[in-house]
């Protein structure tokens, strides 16, 4: 099955788009575009950084609650952006747990945090623990793990695959990662506002009854990922039993706004017909 909804990121305002869909099962069910040509991540880094994170839990070489980043914060604060630490500052903004905090900052606390607990650079963490094992040999880590990563859409597929079928975590720990940590927490979503509440899981964002929001109205609630100011997305929608990723070559902007969730509304119908 090649799905032809995928076709519309042709008609994108951008030079070079690629995308594509993965099933739960592993099954690529379509893709568009130069999907072995590599893009920048920006944010779409995130989601995997905070796999390499959760693999360094389940090796031992930390916990999700012991201390990291600013005083009284855990490392699930800092995955969860509760730290109170600020957007692109490292520095404290309230007390961790009051607020839901977008931080690359916190990001790049964890990258720290995993170095100094197995005194390997947390790039070559995630090569090794992450990229290496899933075949993504056109990805890399070259700065922050907030958002300087580098992948194709054909990569990003194979992190999909494995987010949905977990085999180099415990399914139990994925699921972790998908469940909305510190509940109620207010915040902004950057990009869409202020939003009551801003639900987030470990790593990835939890869409819930976002209202606006970049993925479809028809997005099960259930639907957890993350979009980048490289105009990039990555969303799961465990009820719809697959994956879509994007990659383009614009900034985020009023474009991707208009675009994404036309079209994630189309990929969704085609998937459920």
């Amino acid at each position: 099955m090649s799905l032809k909804s995928l076709a519309s990121i042709e008609n994108w305002p951008v030079t070079s788009a690629a995308a594509g869909v993965v099933g739960a099962d592993g099954t690529v069910r379509g893709v568009r575009g130069p999907v072995g040509q590599r893009f920048a991540l920006a944010s779409v880094t995130k989601p995997l950084a905070a796999y390499a994170v959760l693999v360094a839990y389940e090796e031992g070489a930390i916990d999700l609650d012991e201390p990291a980043g600013p005083p009284g914060a855990t490392v699930r604060h800092l995955l969860a952006h509760t730290s109170g630490l600020a957007f692109d500052e490292h520095r404290v903004m309230s007390a961790p747990g009051e607020r839901r905090l977008y931080s690359n900052a916190g990001f790049e606390q964890l990258g720290d945090h995993v170095t100094k607990a197995t005194d390997i650079p947390f790039a070559e963490y995630l090569r090794q623990a992450v990229l290496e094992p899933l075949g993504m040999v056109h990805t890399s880590l070259d700065g922050s793990p907030a958002k300087d990563g580098v992948s194709t859409a054909e990569d990003l597929l194979r992190f999909a695959a494995e987010v949905q079928a977990p085999r180099l975590l415990d399914p139990r720990t994925v699921a972790e990662a998908m469940t909305v940590q510190y509940p109620g927490t207010k915040g902004v979503l950057p990009g869409y506002g202020h939003q009551n509440p801003n639900d987030w899981g470990l790593g990835f964002e939890i869409r819930d009854s976002k209202a606006p929001h970049w993925t479809g109205a028809s997005s099960s609630p259930r639907t957890f990922g993350h979009f980048g100011q490289a105009g990039t997305f990555l969303w799961i929608d465990p009820d719809a039993g697959a994956a879509c990723v994007a990659l383009t070559d614009r900034p985020f902007g009023p474009w991707a706004i208009e675009a994404w969730p036309v079209f994630t509304e189309a990929v969704l119908a085609e998937l459920h017909r």
